[in-house]
């Protein structure tokens, strides 16, 4: 998909992964759609950022847990442009709780990243979906996580509820095809405060460590890492859907088997 021209709106987008991938598509020459919750100011750096490269960037306040909310943003998209051509779900939320601490969890906890995370992804794929329908084509990406493939992460909470967006992204592509594409792009460890802070300094410092040190290709992941694996699926994966792609250094893959001689 040539995306040159063309507008893709990315949630949670004023910071982390996805200013990254706002000022990289805007770089490309795509109109973006800018969200946040609370974060003003970054996200209003954020836009200037985008329309120093000569796009045009709509700044929108929206909670994707509330469909009012998505149906708002997709319809101020709309009024603007008249097109969407790419979503990127990469809003997300989590709490840090040890996985073996089972009374550090309660429904509301599950009940709060699930509506985030899984509902949220849900509701906005369903507010774009009938104008990339009417426009014979577009591209929907989750921001998910190896959490959810591994069940590890910030809390079980979490590592459930992008397993469930794992799978949502199998019956969406097969929902929506064959206009629109959905994949999935699974992060592994992102540098960056987000993760610093809800991991604590001494702990990520230790993590970010271990991935340059035990990954198959020695590195820790960035958000732009992951903003670049996210718009490929966009404007170079014309023949995929369904996809659940691993960004994180080769890290699910574990240690290297011993050989014996």
């Amino acid at each position: 998909m040539d995306i040159r021209g063309g507008v893709v709106i990315v949630t949670g987008s004023a910071t982390g992964v996805g200013a990254a991938a706002v000022e990289m598509l805007a770089g490309k020459g795509c109109n973006v759609v800018i969200n946040y919750t609370k974060s003003e100011a970054e996200a209003r750096e954020t836009q200037k950022r985008c329309e120093a490269l000569g796009v045009q960037a709509l700044l929108c306040q929206a909670d994707v847990s509330q469909d009012a909310n998505c149906r708002r943003m997709v319809a101020e998209t709309m009024s603007k442009w008249g097109r969407i051509d790419g979503l990127i779900n990469n809003a997300g939320t989590t709490q840090f709780v040890a996985h073996s601490d089972l009374e550090g969890l309660d429904a509301a906890d599950f009940q709060r990243i699930y509506a985030v995370n899984v509902i949220g992804p849900f509701q906005m794929t369903r507010a774009v979906a009938p104008h990339m329908k009417a426009a014979g084509r577009g591209s929907i990406v989750n921001v998910s996580s190896i959490a959810g493939v591994t069940g590890g992460g910030s809390s079980i909470a979490y590592s459930a509820s992008k397993g469930a967006l794992n799978t949502m992204t199998l019956s969406l592509a097969r929902a929506l095809g064959p206009e629109i594409r959905v994949n999935t792009i699974c992060p592994g460890f992102i540098q960056g405060r987000w993760l610093r802070g809800g991991m604590g300094d001494d702990a990520y410092e230790a993590a970010k460590a271990h991935q340059e040190r035990a990954t198959p290709l020695r590195k820790a992941g960035t958000p732009k890492d992951m903003a670049q694996a996210a718009i490929w699926f966009i404007e170079g994966a014309d023949l995929i859907t369904g996809e659940i792609l691993m960004v994180d250094a080769g890290s699910h893959l574990g240690a290297a088997p011993l050989i014996a001689r």
